[in-house]
């Protein structure tokens, strides 16, 4: 059987120094037999109210959007039949798919930016 080989990379934005945010993928490499259902870990910690998002990278190919988490349901629906939770309490953004395919063999990043209200400055990508 074969099997979808699931790297995952940390990414952070951040704005211009003025809050501390950290997001961790704590696997490097998530080796999955297609068909088998694959879970990704996101720990974060911010300041504030966090922006979470998912963010897929394919051989050859630039980074594509996944999914995101601003406010609402703590089960979000992305691309690709992809989804993940919110979890406040536990500070997780976790990634889902209950049945991986070969073809989803890649780089996934997760990303945290602070809600931070009247903040002066851009967003940096920090990988």
């Amino acid at each position: 059987m074969a099997s979808a080989r699931i790297l995952t990379l940390a990414m952070l934005f951040t704005l211009s120094g003025l809050r501390a945010q950290l997001v961790t993928q704590p696997e490097d490499q998530v080796t999955v037999a297609e068909g088998n259902p694959l879970t990704g870990k996101c720990t974060y910690s911010v300041s504030g109210n966090p922006y979470l998002f998912w963010y897929v990278q394919y051989p050859n190919q630039g980074l594509q959007f996944l999914l995101k988490y601003i406010t609402g349901d703590n089960l979000v629906k992305g691309n690709y039949g992809f989804e993940a939770e919110f979890n406040k309490s536990q500070t997780s953004f976790h990634l889902k798919k209950p049945s991986v395919l070969v073809s989803d063999s890649a780089l996934y990043f997760c990303a945290v930016r602070d809600t931070l209200i009247g903040a002066a400055g851009g967003a940096e990508h920090k990988l």
